[in-house]
């Protein structure tokens, strides 16, 4: 009987450790941020069109470094959403977007979160020194140590970048997209022309144009919480500007880049379908108009907490406008991988 009862404790304890272990990742997912998890995968597909030529080799020259690179900026992107978590907690718990997220932080405690970051940082480690084992390129290291360095300091102390204006958007640009594109771009080639530049500026300030709505969304619980972000600097107004400033002078450096390399490539009529891109552009670009007059609106207004809640509400739709972007870039991207391979 003694044996029997002891068999059935082991099951149980076994049984609530591996629901515990259950209950624990779906938390550490939750604070990783998985909805940037596309985000990853479009600079996989980015780099990947702009580096990949032919001949290669399937498995070792592109499956395996593909599936290391991939690995290396999901696990560094991680890093970042969970030491931001982490430097945020008390600013997020005001925030009623982001309930979730607090409770599944208050929930772990962050002993176990620094101990998934210390975990994941060291797994992209190992996998990127597979990765220069089998390449030798030394850039790919010193591009995953800025990334790790960037990733850190844009939310914690002392540097905290994201507090201090400029910073914070150039610390943005770099880690969103400079850093991931061309890394995985360089695992392909090491040959990067004019035009790959002339798109990845584009790009670049693409992707902190997206970022302007999500900055004007939080732009009053900032100011409250003496956030100094570009948008709390500016005001909401040139904030606006700057985002429309930035939306049309990047799409018309991503689609100069892409112009020239379709235009060289082997089916250069492909070029025209730059004009779904720039519909999208165009789309976006209204989106903001609109947040522009609300801002100026907002001054004149007599009813300025119901002004207020038009801003935040609009600029709360802001990831559905990034999605529109990034898979309008990706599928472009796709379409110059299509000419490579015909």
């Amino acid at each position: 009987m003694c044996g029997t009862c002891t068999h059935y404790k082991n099951q149980h304890r076994a049984l609530a450790g591996g629901i515990e272990t259950s209950r624990i990742a779906k938390l550490l997912n939750i604070v990783s941020r998985p909805e940037f998890l596309p985000a990853n995968s479009a600079s996989l597909i980015i780099g990947l069109s702009w580096g990949f030529t032919l001949p290669v080799d399937i498995v070792w020259e592109l499956v395996v470094p593909l599936a290391l690179a991939f690995s290396v900026i999901t696990l560094v992107a991680a890093f970042a959403a969970q030491i931001n978590t982490l430097s945020d907690y008390e600013l997020d718990l005001t925030d009623e977007s982001k309930k979730e997220l607090v409770r599944a932080m208050g929930q772990l405690g962050p002993k176990k979160v620094k101990i998934a970051m210390l975990t994941e940082l060291s797994a992209s480690l190992v996998l990127l020194l597979v990765l220069y084992m089998l390449q030798g390129k030394i850039a790919l290291l010193l591009m995953w140590m800025a990334a790790v360095f960037f990733a850190y300091s844009y939310s914690a102390p002392p540097l905290r970048l994201k507090s201090r204006s400029w910073f914070a958007a150039i610390t943005l640009v770099i880690v969103l997209s400079i850093l991931p594109v061309t890394f995985v771009t360089y695992v392909f080639t090491t040959a990067l022309d004019y035009s790959f530049f002339l798109f990845l500026s584009g790009q670049a300030l693409t992707v902190y144009a997206v970022i302007v709505p999500a900055e004007i969304r939080d732009y009053f619980g900032d100011k409250e919480m003496g956030i100094v972000t570009m948008t709390v600097r500016l005001g909401l107004v040139k904030a606006s500007l700057l985002g429309i400033a930035l939306l049309s002078l990047g799409g018309t450096l991503c689609g100069a880049g892409l112009f020239l390399r379709l235009a060289h490539s082997s089916l250069p009529v492909l070029s025209a379908c730059l004009v779904v891109m720039a519909m999208a552009y165009f789309y976006i670009l209204g989106k903001y108009w609109k947040l522009y007059n609300l801002s100026r609106s907002l001054t004149a207004s007599e009813n300025q907490n119901s002004t207020e809640q038009d801003i935040v509400q609009l600029a709360a739709k802001n990831p559905k406008w990034i999605t529109l972007i990034t898979q309008t870039i990706v599928f472009m991207c796709l379409i110059l991988l299509v000419t490579k391979l015909i």
